[in-house]
């Protein structure tokens, strides 16, 4: 897995990831990436221009987002107290960007 960058986003509870990802084989990013980081996949869901996994990591709960139009990726939390677990899993993905 190679990451390009990692950046953190206290107000919308995220963590953007750039990434060379193709939407159409998006598990070929997202299986891999979730396993780096120790994750769970709980379950995918995916539309016309969009992937959404529910990951789960120590008991919290993330979503991966991938939009193809925008080229974006990113992992999130609902809860503002979960926040903590986006900047250690930023810890994590460091060795793997340039």
């Amino acid at each position: 897995m190679k990451l390009t960058a990692i950046k953190l986003d206290r107000d919308t509870l995220s963590l953007s990831i750039q990434a060379d990802i193709d939407f159409e084989q998006f598990e070929l990013f997202a299986e891999p990436f979730a396993k780096a980081l120790d994750c769970h996949v709980v379950e995918r869901q995916w539309g016309a221009d969009r992937h959404q996994w529910l990951l789960e990591f120590e008991g919290t709960h993330l979503q991966l987002h991938y939009e193809f139009y925008g080229d974006i990726c990113w992992l999130s939390t609902d809860r503002e107290d979960e926040y903590e677990v986006l900047v250690y899993l930023a810890e994590l993905m460091k060795p793997y960007t340039n």
